[in-house]
């Protein structure tokens, strides 16, 4: 199903790679994940960061959630020699999978992700939709829930159409996960549950 060249079905390698070409022209998409759908950019791109920020109305301070289809694309933003051996451990016994990890931040990731946090909040998913679009993309991508301010997350294609078309410059439209709350959010260093 198309509508407007935006709203695509990730039935095949092309909507993937329009999502990836989106991404690739600092614009925001969204994309489903384990429990909603998501908004995503090119976290390394201020530009489209800062479009996914205003869609949002959501202040920079605050900071955002990397979403990856492995470890290694994290390499260049997460600080793994802040944490033992058992803390990292611990973190891939959860991936892939619904669980966010706030960890310490490389210091040149830029504060556009960080916020007002020398951390960074990031997850290695096993929705498939969410693995295609990073391996395909290259490395991870923005995470935050698909919706207007005050309204519900979004949990369908058709919802996200209906409250963000004109905003995004794709929307795959494929299922989300089983997960019936967004993931869990815990901090590797302290392990205080967050969400």
């Amino acid at each position: 199903m198309t509508i407007n060249n935006r709203y695509i079905t990730v039935n095949n390698s092309t909507a993937i790679n329009n999502a990836v070409a989106a991404l690739h022209t600092q614009q925001v998409i969204a994309y489903p994940t384990e429990a909603v759908f998501g908004l995503g950019c090119d976290p390394m791109n201020e530009l489209a960061v800062q479009r996914l920020l205003t869609i949002k109305q959501r202040p920079v301070e605050k900071g955002l959630i990397l979403i990856a289809a492995n470890l290694a694309q994290l390499n260049d933003y997460v600080d793994l020699t802040q944490l033992s051996a058992t803390q990292i451990d611990k973190i891939k016994q959860t991936w892939p999978g619904p669980a966010t990890w706030v960890m310490p931040a490389k210091v040149q990731v830029p504060k556009w992700l960080t916020g007002q946090f020398d951390s960074i909040a990031v997850r290695v998913s096993a929705h498939p939709t969410v693995q295609a679009l990073c391996l395909a993309f290259g490395g991870p991508i923005t995470s935050t829930s698909a919706n207007l301010t005050g309204l519900t997350p979004c949990i369908t294609a058709a919802e996200v159409a209906s409250q963000l078309e004109s905003l995004l410059g794709a929307i795959v439209d494929e299922a989300v996960g089983e997960l019936a709350q967004p993931t869990t959010i815990t901090d590797a260093l302290t392990g205080k549950v967050y969400r």
